[in-house]
């Protein structure tokens, strides 16, 4: 039997993250799987981005809500047309989408199920303790009902679900662990030509690629200052080594990491392409030794994971969950999410021969194949939705 799946976001422009990322990934190989699926975001309805995930999606906005995207069309919508689907999926935990689905679907038959993508982290506790206040306020009756109330709570990984329980002392919901996954490579084509020449001053280069939304808790600060050393260091040939800065830019955290390169003398060796999409994005992979990823925070991390996927060897913080799986497979390297944790993992791999990075990149490969792909991801999702709808309430 087909099932009819609604997901809820508060946003699907891809800039935004992983959310977005991974309800595509998933929405393509349960349509191909059979499935209906569609999207309701808070989006504003005129937006650009809203015809790129391949399916119908209803915007409701503009939104009058700002950052937390109100929009007062959305729980209305959701009373009416909820009925017309086996479940809906709420993705993300902040925002209006999870209060208006809850306020929506309370006391309807219509089940419904929160994948938190990593938002109930501790480290956001640690990292920002004024922010964790004003959400303590908005949790008891903001969030905490929600979860409490919902079919399941999703956490992509067993370490990302036991990490949650430690952000509220109020805190009970029914938790599932899903596994996830990712499309990777299409079609395993060569797509460095893509790249290369949209930003053909990168040929003959040596590259590592940071890749991601560029904020305080990937780390991206880290691996300025950590690239900073290992160039004094002598232990690569500056005139040899790139690192691209993939991902947009405009913001004034981008700023201000442009300005620390000034001040380290790097600012040669950091390249700014801005956010990269599509072929030109795993060109970018492809084309790269490693892909540098040295998050505070991460509970799955789409991109490393699609690093793998085009044989591109990692280079972790530990704050990314999937860290353990990766480096046992040999696909990688990890250490602690610091301007020393991050040197380390950099050493390590310009101490590499050519002959243990190629091998490496095989076995990124052979990890993304085991553990992470969409459609292991896609069935493992839909045979919970199965098995939560029958459960009883």
């Amino acid at each position: 039997m087909s099932l009819r799946i609604l997901h809820v976001l508060a946003t699907v422009d891809p800039a935004s993250g992983g959310p977005v990322e991974g309800v595509q990934q998933l929405t393509r190989v349960n349509v191909e799987m059979g499935h209906h699926v569609e999207i309701v975001t808070l989006d504003d309805s005129a937006s650009p981005f809203l015809d790129r995930l391949g399916v119908k999606v209803t915007a409701l906005g503009p939104r009058v809500g700002g950052v937390y995207r109100y929009t007062p069309l959305f729980v209305p919508w959701l009373k009416d047309h909820a009925g017309e689907f086996d479940c809906v999926v709420v993705n993300g935990i902040w925002q209006y989408n999870l209060y208006g689905a809850w306020r929506a679907l309370r006391g309807m038959k219509v089940p419904f199920f929160v994948f938190t993508h990593g938002m109930l982290d501790p480290w956001f506790k640690r990292r920002y303790p004024l922010k964790h206040l004003k959400k303590w306020l908005y949790w008891p009756w903001g969030v905490y009902p929600a979860l409490q109330q919902a079919r399941a709570v999703f956490f992509t990984c067993e370490e990302e679900r036991r990490v949650a329980r430690e952000s509220f002392w109020l805190y009970e919901c029914r938790e599932f662990v899903l596994r996830y996954g990712i499309g990777g490579v299409p079609d395993e084509k060569d797509y460095r030509e893509a790249f290369l020449s949209a930003h053909p001053q990168l040929r003959g280069k040596r590259l590592l690629l940071f890749l991601g939304r560029v904020a305080p808790k990937k780390g991206p600060d880290l691996l300025i200052r950590a690239l900073a050393k290992i160039v004094d260091e002598g232990i690569v040939e500056r005139t040899d080594l790139r690192l691209v800065m993939a991902g947009p830019v405009g913001g004034a955290y981008a700023v201000k990491l442009q300005e620390l390169a000034r001040r380290l003398r790097i600012d040669d060796l950091v390249y700014w392409p801005g956010l990269v999409l599509g072929d030109v994005k795993w060109g970018a992979f492809q084309a790269s030794e490693a892909f540098v990823l040295p998050s505070h925070q991460e509970n799955f991390g789409i991109a490393a994971a699609e690093a793998l996927s085009a044989g591109t060897p990692v280079l972790l913080g530990t704050g990314v969950n999937t860290w353990p799986e990766i480096v046992a497979d040999g696909a990688g390297f990890a250490d602690e999410p610091s301007v020393a944790g991050c040197a380390a993992v950099l050493r390590r791999w310009f101490a590499l021969s050519a002959a243990q990075r190629s091998a490496m990149g095989e076995a990124a490969r052979s990890c993304f194949r085991a553990r992470y792909t969409a459609i292991d991801a896609a069935h493992t999702f839909i045979a919970a939705l199965y098995l939560l709808i029958n459960a009883a309430g």
